[in-house]
């Protein structure tokens, strides 16, 4: 099927897509019952995984990020499991190593011993505290979605999504991440404080004798149909013209905006208008819709767009942000 909102979506994908919505709906409320006051997050989490790629939580310990991990995988059918990344982490901690081993005989052989790395849904918490080498691991393993141990490679599970956790405020003994390895992660979704009607619920929700616990939506074979559903949803002109816009006009190289080119020092590649183009599908077909629109693309621009930018060094001493950048380009396609 084409991208072209003038050619309908078939009979077939039409009752795929009711379907689906009917089970993301569950999902969305079994998470809630669960994560409480979380639902933007919880949306592009979903819309991540939807999308076939990872995302990178940023927030202070303590607003749920690990529970939301442990919760998707439960509700999507998905294995999950964390690493804590600490400096003295290795590569082979996280994606296994071989050891040999003698049979009775006496022959001795080398035998793969899977890391953590390979499941279905990984929480990376604290990404930036491990040396570079081990990011690059693991962020090889994102991209290829397989491993290579000693010559040999080693696929892993499918579906296989990262969420990844950063600390904004505690920086000492970090490495942050390079722009080339950011650009990885789908979206950098912001994990902020709960409302006090919402802090409030979870006080008395979490304290008593019983805690919530999670119930199973869907198996992950359902989730990997969904994936594919979400590439042949249609994408309507005026949705492709936001995207290109949006993103060409980040680049100070080739924006007709005459702020970005003297504030942005560097702006989204390719990347970022693939995670749009993706994700807008996947949020429209978790909001019961079967194609985008180009509100999608303003709502999810920042947190497709704000990990792909940087500031020159004068613009942040001026008081300009990336988010203040962010929102004079969504703007300009409203």
């Amino acid at each position: 099927m084409g991208l072209l909102d003038s050619q309908p979506v078939d009979a077939a994908t039409e009752a795929q897509a009711a379907a689906a919505v009917e089970t993301l709906q569950a999902a969305r409320s079994n998470i809630g019952a669960v994560v409480y006051g979380q639902e933007r997050v919880v949306e592009l989490a979903m819309a991540a995984i939807l999308s076939g790629g990872h995302a990178l939580l940023v927030g202070v310990p303590g607003l749920a990020k690990t529970l939301l991990v442990e919760t998707l995988g439960t509700v999507l059918g998905l294995s999950d499991s964390r690493i804590q990344f600490t400096p003295d982490l290795m590569p082979a901690d996280i994606l296994g190593s071989e050891v040999l081993e003698q049979d009775e005989s006496g022959k001795r052989a080398f035998r793969f011993i899977k890391g953590p790395i390979f499941t279905q849904l990984l929480m990376a918490d604290e990404i930036n505290r491990a040396s570079p080498r081990t990011q690059s691991a693991l962020l090889q393993a994102m991209q290829e979605k397989a491993v290579t141990i000693a010559g040999k490679a080693h696929t892993l599970p499918k579906p296989f999504h990262v969420l990844a956790t950063q600390n904004p405020i505690e920086q000492e003994g970090t490495y942050p991440l390079p722009e080339a390895q950011l650009d990885r992660f789908l979206f950098q979704i912001d994990v902020r404080f709960p409302e006090l009607a919402t802090e409030r619920e979870i006080l008395l929700a979490t304290t008593g004798a019983t805690l919530p616990s999670p119930k199973k939506a869907m198996a992950s074979k359902q989730l990997i149909e969904m994936q594919q559903l979400v590439r042949r949803l249609p994408v309507g002109e005026s949705v492709l013209d936001a995207i290109l816009s949006l993103v060409r006009n980040a680049r100070p190289d080739q924006s007709d905006d005459e702020q970005v080119r003297k504030t942005v020092a560097w702006g989204p590649g390719p990347r970022a208008g693939q995670a749009l183009m993706l994700t807008c599908r996947a949020k429209a077909l978790i909001e019961g819709r079967v194609a985008p629109s180009v509100d999608d693309v303003i709502d999810l621009a920042e947190p497709v767009l704000k990990h792909r930018m940087a500031l020159s060094f004068a613009a942040r001493a001026e008081g300009q942000t990336v988010e203040k950048t962010i929102a004079r380009l969504k703007d300009r396609i409203r």
